[in-house]
């Protein structure tokens, strides 16, 4: 028997992998994580860019322990408190008042079948309910969570094949904004942009108009794609054609906002407000689990007007300790105007990127926003042919990431071309980084990336 299957029989906890037993992490400041051999290990990726005021913050961690010394829970049913609505309030200012409420769950999937509940309850609610209004269009390889509502509006082939008998069937899958594989030679932005709006259109029209509840899309698609930023005038034509036929419009901000891509909404670069909006990971940064559904003035009208009530609830909505370190966490960010440093050190990790690896036989594409980057890796750069899935090379990749003489996180990811073949790696440091760190993760990324390919080899 073998040291590591010794152990993983030695371990209570169904972890990811059973053939592999994480290192135990013991500790963490800033952007490193200790672990218990030693190990100092940078965390260039913020687990799944999660991590967004690194680890230890001490204000955050105070804002917890003073809300355990008021109240540690209460059902949402019965009372509220006063960290949720001002959790609340401060979100709601954020968007300039063009969302007006916002419902506080514990992860990103919770947040994405709220939002696929809320989308249907809305027509309901309707002074002339529009029943009829049960599908949902999406887009390919997009990813959006992992519970079966959320796993079937996603459509990475891979993630959804073992499930697929118990996938909802009233969602269909449109191409992706993925302009290194997807536009055509020659073919401008806006050509590309119209070319996708068509296909859009004509789902619409396949399916019916009148059936579909919304469409859904990530601002920059997080791990399904490598951090894909959607080229200029994508979301508002998107969204034109969503109210067209008067389908609502979803964005999915849950890895891409929370400043993550230099604003705290991505959509403010992008000209276009959802009806609805998902956010997650950088709201709270890791310090408790929590995520939010933000809605637009014009939804919450018509539930005002009509039951009043949404027909949704968990147990841990709205949770005391969730929203103390989300708040904190957003204040951090806003006293320490940490979103100029997202995107000062996010041009200075572009550059170093792109000075270190664009001339990489491997490295395909370097794209992202602010300190949201991925690099995508091909056998060959003029026919951008992926390499075979059983390489599992963005596996390779991340699992070298974690030797002790690397230790650094690279968040590696297969499926990129198809959700079954292609990879790459996303990098999502901290927003408290600074230039010497990223010259760390730059550096010993190409050290690792080397070992790796002298392996394949």
């Amino acid at each position: 028997m073998t040291e590591q299957t010794s152990t993983a029989s030695r371990s209570a906890v169904l972890h990811r992998d059973s053939h592999f037993i994480p290192k135990r992490a013991i500790g963490g400041k800033g952007c490193y994580i200790n672990l218990e051999d030693g190990t100092k290990f940078l965390d260039s990726t913020g687990g799944a860019a999660v991590s967004c005021l690194g680890h230890g913050n001490e204000k955050v961690q105070q804002a917890i322990k003073d809300q355990l010394d008021q109240i540690s829970y209460c059902h949402t049913a019965f009372f509220g408190t006063n960290v949720t609505e001002e959790l609340a309030r401060a979100l709601v200012d954020s968007t300039g008042g063009k969302m007006s409420k916002v419902f506080v769950m514990s992860s990103g999937s919770e947040a994405v079948e709220a939002a696929m509940k809320l989308a249907r309850q809305y027509f309901l609610e309707l002074s002339d309910p529009q029943t009829e209004r049960t599908r949902f269009i999406a887009r390919l390889p997009s990813y959006h969570g992992t519970t079966l509502g959320a796993l079937s509006i996603g459509g990475h082939v891979h993630r959804r094949e073992p499930f697929l008998p118990l996938l909802s069937k009233n969602i269909s899958h449109v191409s992706p904004c993925y302009a290194y594989r997807g536009k055509k030679d020659g073919e401008s932005d806006a050509d590309y942009v119209s070319r996708l709006a068509a296909e859009l259109d004509a789902e619409f029209k396949r399916v019916g108009p009148e059936t579909v509840c919304a469409f859904i899309a990530e601002p920059v698609v997080g791990a399904a794609l490598g951090c894909v930023p959607a080229v200029p005038g994508y979301l508002p034509a998107m969204k034109a054609v969503c109210e067209k036929y008067g389908a609502l419009f979803i964005l999915d901000e849950i890895m891409s906002g929370m400043g993550r891509c230099g604003t705290l909404h991505a959509w403010e670069q992008e000209d276009v407000v959802p009806d609805i909006q998902t956010i997650g990971k950088g709201l709270g940064g890791g310090y408790a689990p929590v995520s939010g559904m933000l809605i637009n003035d014009s939804i919450v009208q018509v539930l005002d007007k009509g039951t009043g009530s949404f027909r949704h609830g968990q147990t841990y909505q709205g949770h005391p300790i969730s929203c103390a370190a989300a708040l904190a966490v957003q204040k951090v960010i806003q006293e320490q105007s940490l979103l100029e440093n997202v995107r000062s050190m996010g041009t200075y990790l572009e550059q170093q990127l792109r000075h270190r690896f664009r001339n990489h036989p491997h490295v395909g594409d370097i794209r992202g926003k602010g300190l949201f980057w991925g690099m995508e890796f091909v056998k060959d750069k003029t026919t951008k042919e992926p390499f075979d899935k059983e390489t599992r090379l963005s596996a390779l990749i991340q699992e070298k990431g974690l030797c002790p003489e690397f230790a650094i996180s690279l968040y590696g990811c297969s499926g990129t071309v198809d959700g079954i073949s292609g990879d790459h790696v996303i990098l999502a440091p901290p927003y408290i980084v600074s230039k010497e760190e990223i010259d760390i993760i730059v550096d010993v990324t190409a050290k690792v990336l080397e070992a790796v390919f002298n392996e394949i080899k």
